[in-house]
């Protein structure tokens, strides 16, 4: 398990990145329902940010006495859910980046 320390820095990394996610990003390409790009990025990695916050308040409630085991084991899972989701989403944005730079003009 990651200690505080780590996970503080991890939070506040994932922090600095969906503030500057927007900050220039995703003009004028906006989706279907209105949003651009860059504001749908933006609300993922916050979902994944609060999820792990909420992980870790259920983990530090826990060694409290005030969380069952299963609360943290949920809050953990849910994570787990949502970092995965994440990386892959992460690795099918570079291939599909990789993909646009091998093609021929």
């Amino acid at each position: 398990m990651a200690s505080p320390t780590v996970a503080a820095n991890a939070y506040a990394a994932l922090a600095r990145m969906t503030s500057n996610a927007g900050a220039g990003a995703g003009k004028g390409t906006e989706l279907a329902g209105g949003q651009s790009f860059g504001a749908v990025l933006k609300e993922a990695l916050g979902s994944v940010m609060e999820a792990g916050r909420k992980s870790d308040a259920q983990t530090v409630a826990m060694t409290s006495g005030k969380a069952n085991v299963m609360d943290v084991v949920t809050a953990v899972a849910e994570t787990d859910v949502a970092v995965s989701t994440l990386v892959s989403v992460r690795d099918r944005m570079i291939q599909s980046y990789e993909d646009i730079m091998r093609m021929p003009i």
